[in-house]
Order: structure tokens, then sequence, then C-alpha cells
């Protein structure tokens, strides 16, 4: 495939991220990405583009892509394949000039012009952004679940590919929308680097923040290592130190719209003691004068409609708003079923088992077993759970902190709990699928959270949300779509549970909640609604270009 040069268009939207779904994920960035991308490209008919790497565990060719024939560029050898078009990215290291050989792959998907980058440095990386168990086999220094020892360098990798891409295509986009902190320096060396500065003159910049916690920011330490991979001048380098770390976030302030994916995420990190979380990044930016606009994620009803179970592997159709619901009792059925005995899965390892009983309320956890997630809660929880409450069934999708997973295993073997919890341990999209439909109220007891898109998912298959009231989970309306309580407990997160249970009680009422629960997502969180605002900060960016009357 090649690209034509009468491609350049002023509307261009290119976005860069790590994730994308269906392709590669690790959290919710992949669904934003993909889903605000396909709703610009559809609804808003702007032509959209995507970056991310073509990470080990991918097939580019199985996915549909091809190689891309670009002009001017030569043939190479990369991951032991031969390709025609590589071109060289300079990712010099201190006292080390150093280049990288790239290539890219090539698809559109529904609309969207997708692209992968091939790259030693990606091809060998089993996980998206940790080392998996598969790698840690072959050399131990790769621990499971630790974080790429490369992570800065491949970021940087990914962002100067994505340029070099667009002056190669002769393609200056409208904007570059940056996807966290992964993507987030590209801005400023879009407006720094001698190579980049002239020929992005009239492109904008948007950085959405997903995470701004502790760990999440892809800051480094090496400061000498930073200036010398991403060619940013020294003064730059250190403008954006927080603590003694180069912080990508603080370092696309001057040349970008920072967003973040909730109001009320955004509003907590610059307005109140929340952001100790963030190591200060909100109050940093809000020293510098730089507002942290909060767009509440949205999600695409149609995606998730239990109307069409076929598509999302369901044992039978229902429609929530209509109050059928007699296809929600086959998939829990069908779950309960699945699980009602040890058995061996694809993806996922099954610790304990839940009895075929369909009339019993059935509360659901689907995450990353780790703090923020609010694992610790549900483990302080199900002491209670299990001594007081004999009509009711627990079942936890999910992995992570290796302690959790010990504590979770080793639950699930006591002969208390028999037939009453199920831990699965792993992911497994199609199994998500599946526990969403089946169960009757999910637990989202995060200690923060920047927006949530489970919360989403669930009631749009009739899955009530129980939710500490924190970021962006403040969309779910207590005692309305779902219930929320306020103090970061185990008594807040059982009082709630309680209150789900006398619901559970009233099936008029619950009906009607989760009637309510669907409503509120089309009346209010689609990507329509969504897409408009991030619009608006686009054309926000454009006055931060040459040139533009500010």
């Amino acid at each position: 495939m090649k690209i034509e040069q009468s491609i350049h268009t002023d509307a261009t939207i290119w976005m860069v991220s790590r994730e994308y779904d269906g392709l590669a994920g690790a959290g919710g960035v992949k669904d934003v990405c993909r889903q605000l991308a396909e709703f610009l490209a559809g609804e808003g008919g702007y032509p959209v583009r995507v970056m991310l790497p073509r990470y080990g565990f991918m097939d580019p060719e199985q996915f549909g892509f091809s190689p891309l024939t670009i002009s001017g560029t030569k043939a190479g050898v990369i991951c032991g394949r031969q390709f025609e078009s590589c071109f060289a990215v300079d990712m010099d290291y201190p006292e080390q000039e150093r280049r990288e050989m790239v290539a890219i792959w090539s698809q559109v998907i529904n609309g969207v012009s997708v692209y992968l980058v091939e790259a030693d440095r990606f091809g060998g990386k089993q996980g998206v952004y940790t080392y998996t168990s598969e790698e840690e086999q072959g050399l131990s220094w790769q621990k499971q679940g630790s974080g790429h020892y490369d992570y800065f360098a491949m970021n940087i990798l990914l962002q100067k590919a994505s340029l070099e891409m667009m002056i190669l295509c002769k393609d200056a986009p409208w904007v570059v929308h940056c996807q966290d902190g992964h993507a987030a320096i590209l801005p400023a060396m879009m407006r720094e680097n001698s190579g980049y500065r002239n020929f992005f003159r009239h492109t904008g910049a948007v950085v959405t923040v997903h995470n701004a916690g502790i760990g999440y920011h892809q800051e480094i330490e090496d400061l000498d290592f930073a200036r010398a991979v991403t060619g940013l001048p020294e003064n730059i380098i250190l403008k954006n130190l927080l603590g003694k770390s180069f912080d990508p976030f603080l370092a696309a302030a001057d040349y970008a719209v920072l967003n973040t994916v909730s109001e009320n995420y955004g509003r907590e990190l610059q307005e109140t003691a929340e952001d100790a979380r963030t190591g200060w990044l909100g109050h940093a930016l809000k020293a510098r004068k730089v507002e942290l606009r909060g767009v509440t994620n949205g999600i695409d009803p149609a995606t998730f409609d239990p109307v069409n179970p076929q598509k999302l592997g369901l044992a039978a159709p229902f429609n929530v708003l209509r109050g059928k619901l007699e296809g929600k009792l086959e998939c829990k059925n069908d779950l309960l079923s699945q699980t009602g005995r040890l058995r061996q899965w694809e993806y996922v390892e099954q610790f304990g088992h839940l009895a075929p009983a369909s009339a019993v309320p059935l509360f659901t956890f689907i995450g990353r077993l780790a703090g923020q997630k609010g694992i610790d809660i549900v483990l302080d929880c199900i002491p209670w759970f299990f001594a007081k409450r004999e009509e009711a069934q627990l079942l936890i999708l999910g992995s992570g902190e290796s302690q959790v997973e010990d504590a979770l295993q080793s639950l699930a073997e006591r002969s208390g709990v028999t037939g009453r919890f199920c831990f699965l341990k792993g992911f497994d999209s199609a199994l998500a699928n599946k526990v969403y439909a089946a169960g009757d109220f999910f637990l989202i007891p995060s200690l923060y959270e920047p927006c949530g898109l489970t919360d989403y998912i669930a009631q749009l298959l009739g899955n009530l949300p129980i939710v500490h009231h924190v970021g962006g989970l403040v969309k779910v309306l207590d005692g309305e779509t779902g219930f929320a309580y306020q103090e970061n407990s185990s008594q807040g997160l059982i009082s709630t549970m309680e209150r789900a249970l006398a619901l559970y009680e009233q099936p008029e009422k619950h009906l009607r909640m989760q009637q309510a629960a669907v409503k509120n997502i089309f009346a209010c969180h689609t990507w329509q609604d969504v897409m408009s605002e991030y619009i608006l900060l686009y054309e926000q960016a454009q006055g931060l270009t040459v040139g533009t009357a500010q």
C-alpha cells in the first residue's frame, strides 16, 4: 500500500497511543482511543490516523495489516523480517549517537487508518507495559508484572516514529492527540526540535491524562538520558521536573491543551488534596496557570448491546430498556454452569466454584488486582459477606499483585465458601462479557478512578454498579443508576452492598434502576456528545500554533 501525496488536509487528526482496542490493550486507554477515533472518522467525517507499536504478541497479517510503502525510504530487516520501506529514527544515548530502524504496517479499520510501528525494541515485548511469565522464564530479571526496563525509550521511539511518518507522508495534521504519558512529550519535541518545528508549525496538540497516579506519568530520573533521547534542550528538561524526575505531562504544558478523562477527576487534581496521589502534578500545572480540562469518557452503547448476543459471546439476548430480562437469566445460568465445577480455561485459572443458584444475587468484580482498584477493600469485606449473607455469591475476574492473587486463591479453597465464591485469575474479554451479563451487582471500590468504563459496561448489561464516589465514578447516581458510598472503607462498601441486597428483593424497583442506568448513558454519555467536546479542545489547540491569532 502506498500513501498518496495528496493526503494532506488541515482537518487530519492523528492519535498516538500505546493501546488500541482489538489490537493491544491493558486498560481503558484502548477503549477510549478506538471509540473516539471511530466516531471522529464516522460521525465527525474527519480523516483519522492512529499510531501504536507492533508488539511481539501481535501478528499484524492475521489482523489484515500489510507493510506500508513510503517513497524515499529504503529496504531493511527488522525483527528478522525484510521490509521494502524502512526509515531511521534518532535515538541518541548520552555520549553515543544512535539510530533505530522502523517500518510501518497499515490497515483501515472501521474508517480509521491504523499504523503499527515495527521496531526491534517493540517486537521483543510480549506485554504492552510489563513483562510476562514467558519472558521471565527466558530471562529471570524480566520479572512478570514489572515494567519494561526501556519504557522511556519505547515511548520516545513511538513518538518520534509518528512525527517522522507524518513528515515522510507530507501530512501535517490539524491536531495530534497524544494518549497519556506514553505520548505526552511529542508536543514539546514537535515545537522545540529543529527537524520538526517548521513542518508542524500549524499543527495543534492535545494530551489526554488517562491516569495521573504516581507511577503512571512515564517520568524518568536520568536527566542526561532524557535530554539525549528526546533531543530537547537542557533548559526544557530542567524546567519540567516533578520532584527529581523529568515529567512528560509537565513537558506538554507549554505546547498542548491538556485534559483528563472526567470533570471531577480534573477538579480533584487541581483543587483538592487528592492530588497527593499524583505527586502534586495537578497543582504544579495550576501554578503555571494550566487548566486540566475534564472531559468524561463516553461509550458506544452498540458495542455492548445484549440484544445482539453473538457479538458479545452471550448465551441469550435480552433488552434492559424494554424490561425483557429472561435472556439475562439465561446468561446467568450459563455462567453458573461454566463455573459450577473446576475447569480448564484458555486464558484464566479457576479457583473455587459457584453453585447453580440463579435466584441468588451475584456480586461481580472485574479489574486489576491492585490497591488503586480497591481490591483490598473487597478482601476486607469477604469475611462479612460469607458469614452474614449465605444467600449471595461473589465472582472475581482479574490479575495483578501476587499477594492479592494468593489471598484470593487461598480463600477460594476454604470449605466455608464452597459454591459461593469463584476467583478467575487472569483476563479474557469474552469471559468478561459473560460476567458483566450474568452479574446483578458490580463492585468498583476504587481508591481513585480517573473515569471508569466498567460501570458503563455493567449498566448496559443490567449489572448495577456499586462504587466509591470518587473521580469519574460520580457519574453513577446513588440510588438512581447504581449505588455509591463516600467513605473509603470496608464498612462503607458493606453498608452499600446491604442496600443493594435490599433492592434485589424488590424486583420492580430493581428493574427501574437498571433501566434508568441505561437511559442515563444514552442521554449523557455517548461518544457523540464527548466527540463534540474533543473537537472544541482541538480548536483550542490550534490557538497555540505558530501564526495563529492568540
